[in-house]
């Protein structure tokens, strides 16, 4: 066991190559591209496991099936719009016999930092009837990435791993587990006609999953991604939190001055007994996930309308937007914390380099300006707004003087070698003196 430092998504990756991975695949698209980049430097280091890019995220994941279907485990990443595309195959694929584990990774994008919408990957996986995993840390990215990929093989679907933006681009150290080996190809358990889905086989194989939902739930009730806790003493308020929501609830927890009774969601379908369990023991759920409010509405069909349930479909917590410990902290009904003030941070100077062969000859914006007050060439830098230009130690070459800048009008035209090409007057002259 060692530790490192990785973002979500190499946490994901590593995780995956710890499992056995043999073979990744993915289409671009931030926040998951970290996925696949990481893998293929570990590729080209190690030489294991197989990592490429494909022509989009449908090509991505049917790759991923034929790994799956010769009995190797494969994952495919994409970000959430991706999972548009890939959307036939990834609904269809819980409908065959997954051989080798099969583990989808989605990158989400609330506040939209670089995409076009804010959906949420938990409904495809509730679309297709398949266990979703949503990690609250880096940590838990490693260890449910690994543990996705048993899952898949167990119950012969694929399994998502849900990230979302702060998680996928933050860095924490990570404890990693012995690797695993790769495994060998294998000949299809029951042959062709488990992964072909002709009407009268995708018949019995929707009958074959709908009876493996129940088995399937039993599974996720008791993981120890779904932690239950209950205050025995306080019944007025339960918290509930999906993925890395639990990192800002747990940063305001100290300040109720009590502990409130508390489910954490990391892996779909959501315990629905643990809920149930929740609700009779307090008299108001405070809902905190990011994303759309997928598990609240959910909660709404299973509980009995006493219970009050206030999260982003009642207005408590915004509708729209990342999750912050402010908006979480608001939600309680705790002040806000007094910002700082009285800080003023350092003017930011411009040194303006004339010197061409200088590196920094365009503006350089510093907040402390140059050492010493000096170009690297030798230039003196402005010490602040109203200094005069500042001037290199050049005399006269490239167009500079030391009285400053020569006008590009007056300047001395260069040959492509760089150096300065002779004006007609001065080749003139050279011609008489020579012909004299």
């Amino acid at each position: 066991m060692s530790e490192v430092v990785l973002l979500g998504d190499e946490a994901v990756a590593l995780g995956a190559v710890h499992a056995g991975l043999t073979a990744a695949y993915a289409y671009p698209g931030t926040p998951s591209t970290e996925i696949l980049e990481y893998l293929i430097r570990h590729e080209g280091k190690h030489g294991r496991p197989h990592a490429s890019w494909c022509a989009n995220e449908k090509t991505a994941y049917e790759s991923a099936l034929g790994v799956s279907f010769a009995g190797c485990r494969t994952l495919v990443a994409m970000k959430h719009v991706g999972l548009n595309v890939a959307a036939d195959p990834f609904v269809n694929s819980a409908l065959v016999a997954i051989q080798g584990g099969l583990v989808l990774a989605v990158a989400d994008d609330p506040g939209m930092h670089s995409s076009q919408n804010e959906q949420d990957s938990r409904f495809y996986a509730d679309f297709a009837r398949v266990i979703c995993l949503e990690p609250a840390n880096q940590q838990e990215a490693y260890d449910m990435t690994r543990e996705a990929f048993d899952l898949s093989e167990r119950f012969e679907i694929p399994v998502m791993i849900r990230l979302v933006t702060r998680l996928a681009h933050s860095r924490t150290v990570v404890r990693t587990a012995e690797p695993r080996a790769e495994k060998s190809p294998s000949k299809l358990r029951d042959g062709a006609s488990s992964w072909i889905l002709m009407p009268h086989i995708a018949r019995r194989r929707w009958h074959e999953l709908l009876l493996r939902q129940q088995e399937i739930g039993a599974c996720t009730e008791a993981s120890r991604h779904n932690p239950l806790r209950l205050n025995e003493e306080r019944r007025d308020l339960g918290i509930i939190t999906t993925g890395i929501a639990r990192n800002y609830f747990v940063e305001n927890a100290e300040d109720l001055g009590f502990a409130p009774s508390h489910l954490h969601v990391g892996a779909y379908p959501f315990p629905v007994a643990k809920i149930r369990r929740l609700a009779s023991h307090v008299k108001r759920l405070m809902v905190f996930e990011e994303g759309y409010p997928y598990l609240e509405r959910q909660l709404r069909g299973i509980l009995p309308l006493a219970v009050e349930i206030q999260g982003k479909e009642s207005g408590h917590v915004p509708a729209e937007g990342e999750l912050n410990p402010d908006i979480v902290r608001r939600a309680l009904g705790l002040p806000e914390i007094g910002k700082v003030t009285g800080l003023r941070a350092p003017c930011r100077r411009i040194a303006q380099i004339s010197h061409r062969q200088c590196p920094h000859r365009d503006r350089v914006r510093s907040p402390y300006g140059w050492p010493a007050g000096r170009c690297p060439r030798g230039g003196r830098a402005a010490a602040g707004a109203r200094a005069p230009p500042p001037r290199c130690g050049s005399r006269g070459r490239n167009g500079i003087s030391r009285s400053g800048p020569v006008p590009r009008s007056r300047r001395r035209p260069r040959t492509r070698s760089g150096r300065p090409r002779p004006s007609p007057r001065s080749s003139r002259a050279e011609s008489i003196s020579s012909a004299r």
